[in-house]
């Protein structure tokens, strides 16, 4: 039987809630070690750097920063992500642009940061995207827009980096998260959304980093059995 391949240490970005939260979680009880980029703290005695993934410059020092605190990371998960939902000429360009920023940019430069650490070890990348990724969606366009291109974005790297650094994709749906705290009603789950446990989902990140060598799971399409947004 083959053996799975230790997990070592995980960068999850947006790792102090939601998904990442259970992320973080996950890595630990698997035996890992994760380390947070994140606006606010994590759980007590996870290592953490203070970052807004929107500035692309700060995202990738801050993977150095983590580097050195807690040793060359042998994963990255890019589990932040913001929404500001509306319709397009009503959501102000700033918002709008504040979404690409976190979603792609943050995601492609905390990667592009960490490529070094990974290819030396052939670690893994585990990118979250979302059924949106797959099909438009009304007063979502900057979410859209950020979540093809991660999709996008990801199958070339799997492709540049083939035999060299694990890329796998993970496609969640709605989650019971924060994500959707602090929006106009209309933009919320109704009290009967199926919506599904970000820990479940955390439980296939684990399974995507602990592929043993030569063994890639290159896309996950992960949700509630009564998930409305696929196919």
């Amino acid at each position: 039987m083959t053996e799975q391949a230790e997990l070592g240490t995980i960068i999850v970005t947006g790792g102090s809630s939601g998904l990442g939260a259970a992320v973080v979680q996950a890595v630990l009880d698997a035996g890992g070690k994760p380390a947070v980029l994140d606006r606010v703290a994590p759980s007590a005695g996870v290592p953490f750097v203070k970052v807004d993934l929107a500035d692309s410059a700060a995202a990738a020092r801050a993977v150095e920063e983590l580097a050195l605190e807690v040793g060359p990371p042998t994963g990255v998960v890019t589990a932040a992500g913001i929404d500001v939902p509306g319709p397009l000429d009503r959501v102000d360009p700033a918002d709008w642009d504040r979404v690409v920023q976190v979603n792609l940019f943050g995601t492609v430069a905390v990667v592009r940061a960490a490529l070094p650490y990974l290819k030396q070890n052939h670690g893994r990348i585990v990118t979250v995207a979302s059924t949106l990724a797959l099909r438009g969606a009304g007063d979502a366009t900057a979410y859209c827009a950020s979540k093809f291109a991660v999709r996008g974005f990801t199958h070339a790297l799997a492709a540049v980096l083939a035999g060299q650094v694990g890329v796998t994709l993970l496609i969640p749906g709605g989650m019971r998260t924060p994500f959707f705290d602090g929006r106009a009603e209309q933009y919320r789950p109704g009290p009967g959304a199926s919506l599904d446990d970000p820990h479940a989902t955390a439980g296939t990140v684990i399974a995507a980093l602990r592929q043993p060598a030569g063994s890639e799971i290159r896309e996950m399409l992960v949700m509630s059995s009564g998930e409305s947004s696929w196919p």
